[in-house]
């Protein structure tokens, strides 16, 4: 895996990234104390987590003696725009269209939820469009389609 990779997060990952997002600043311990109402876990496990999160350019710390302090590097919003992008290629092969087309047919919108997604189209084709650098790219594969 590239370490760089800030990819979709996995459910531990996520779980310990909405702890750093809610409080702010975090060390280890408190993330540790935190998950531990849930269920047991160790806190070498929480601390190798951490490291990686912040391998994958997800937390950044600063030391505060001895100690390491975590914040968020990348906002919630970031780790939902990988979920889309993941969820988008993996069912419906990469293709906006087939998934809001899946959406009109199988639930359909309110007037109001077209109006809404309709300002944001139009706001969106009159902005630049920004991708993150670390945003994950259309494979140039081809798939095929399942009957």
């Amino acid at each position: 895996m590239n370490p760089n990779d800030s990819g979709p997060l996995t459910a531990a990952q996520r779980e310990i990234m909405e702890i750093v997002w809610l409080r702010g600043e975090v060390t280890v311990a408190e993330v540790r104390d935190e998950l531990s109402g849930h269920r047991p876990v160790a806190r070498n496990t929480v601390q190798t987590m951490m490291v990686r999160l912040e391998e994958r350019g997800w937390l950044a710390h600063r030391e505060d003696g001895r100690t390491f302090v975590y914040s968020a590097a990348k906002p919630r919003a970031a780790s939902l725009g990988a979920r889309v992008w993941q969820f988008v290629d993996r069912f419906f092969a990469g293709s906006p269209e087939q998934m809001v087309n899946a959406l009109l047919e199988y639930r359909g919108l309110s007037d109001d939820e077209a109006d809404r997604i309709r300002t944001m189209i139009s706001a969106a084709e009159h902005e630049p469009r920004q991708v993150p650098q670390d945003a994950p790219r259309k494979s140039s594969k081809k798939r095929s389609r399942r009957r």
